[in-house]
């Protein structure tokens, strides 16, 4: 888990350089960093946490491969899009990442039939994501059956993989994320995962099809996700207070993450106004939203990966480097979203960059930890 990790934050570093330089189109760009690092990282966070939810043994070997091949099938659409292959390797590309997909949900399926007693409810979160996901690759399949409907498939793709898959899987883990890293159980977080996850759908599919079909029923499901995001931090403030959210580098990053998600949705909105671009918000999209949740979940969940069972000394180390600074990174990924949807796209990238930049620094420093405790 922990070499996917690290191969997927290169494919995000990469992905930035790229975009910054010029290098390759902006679709080219996106799936190095969504193909080539989200998808994997996304596949490993469900093998991680589905055992844990269901109360079951660790993941077979042949599922814990299942991010790898993710990643090399990623590779394909990469070199797809950036012309070292044919154009219709993204095709072959979809097809296989939709067996690897489908693999996963079979076995999250199974682990949650055999579960001791009554499965989490987060398992129900990562399923919905997984055939979000599947939807979506059926999406890149038909513009190659119809065409003449291209850029309808284009946006259901896009929004199915960032607010379905992306933001189901966050959104199925950061209720028992985040109370771990605080170090305070949180026992209505299974309730509010039970009552959330058919508004979070139905909100997705309403956002999706309306961005292809009709601009109100997009509008319709972002104002339900707004409002369930916005209630998941009312409920976080409640239980914990705003000083323990701000305290800890981990939680403070992960909180601007659902921040920069509201702000994306608000964008978004402007967007299908006619207001903004499509770039600036897909940018912004990455910057305030899906990099610091990366960072957030990578500062909780990599010290894990590196030492296994129970928790050492050396486990505590390498979480408390990595938590160093993730106040103000969060504040400079905020920052950052807010400057794409303004247009100044050269001071955010400067505070992209330094953001991530400061996070692989720490994250260099925390593998030297690791690398020294064994």
């Amino acid at each position: 888990m922990t070499r996917i990790a690290v191969a997927a934050l290169c494919c995000l570093v990469l992905a930035g350089l790229a975009g910054a330089t010029g290098v390759g189109s902006t679709v080219a760009v996106a799936h190095l960093a969504f193909a080539g690092g989200i998808v994997p990282l996304i596949f490993a966070a469900m093998i991680h946490f589905v055992p844990v939810l269901t109360r079951t043994g660790d993941a077979p070997p042949a599922v814990r491969r299942l991010p790898w091949l993710a990643q090399a099938t990623g590779g394909l659409a990469i070199a797809g899009f950036f012309g070292i292959l044919p154009y219709p390797a993204v095709f072959l590309a979809a097809c296989l990442d939709l067996v690897l997909a489908a693999v996963l949900f079979a076995w999250i399926l199974r682990r949650a039939r055999a579960a001791l007693g009554t499965p989490h409810p987060g398992w129900r979160w990562y399923a919905a994501a997984l055939l979000l996901l599947m939807t979506a690759l059926f999406a890149v399949l038909a513009m190659a059956v119809w065409p003449e409907h291209w850029l309808n498939w284009r946006r259901l793709h896009l929004h199915l993989n960032t607010l379905g898959l992306v933001g189901l899987a966050a959104f199925g883990t950061l209720p028992l994320l985040l109370p771990t890293a605080l170090g305070q159980p949180d026992p209505q977080a299974a309730g509010w995962l039970r009552r959330r996850l058919w508004p979070q759908v139905a909100a997705v599919l309403l956002l999706a099809v309306g961005s292809a079909l009709y601009w109100p029923l997009a509008v319709a499901g972002a104002a339900i996700l707004f409002v369930i995001a916005l209630g998941l931090v009312a409920h976080w403030l409640r239980r914990f207070k705003a000083a323990a959210l701000l305290g800890d580098g981990a939680v403070a990053v992960l909180l601007a993450a659902v921040c920069g998600w509201l702000l994306c949705l608000f964008a978004g909105a402007l967007h299908g106004a006619g207001l903004i671009a499509a770039r600036p918000t897909l940018a912004a999209w990455a910057a305030a939203f899906l990099l610091p949740l990366v960072s957030g979940a990578l500062t909780q969940l990599l010290p894990v990966w590196c030492h296994p069972g129970v928790r050492t000394p050396a486990r505590d180390a390498m979480r408390d480097c990595l938590a160093v600074g993730g106040r103000w990174r969060g504040l400079l990924f905020f920052a950052a979203g807010l400057a794409f949807i303004a247009d100044l796209a050269m001071l955010a990238g400067l505070l992209t960059g330094c953001a991530l930049g400061w996070f692989v620094l720490r994250l260099i420093m925390a593998m030297r930890i690791a690398r020294s405790t064994r």
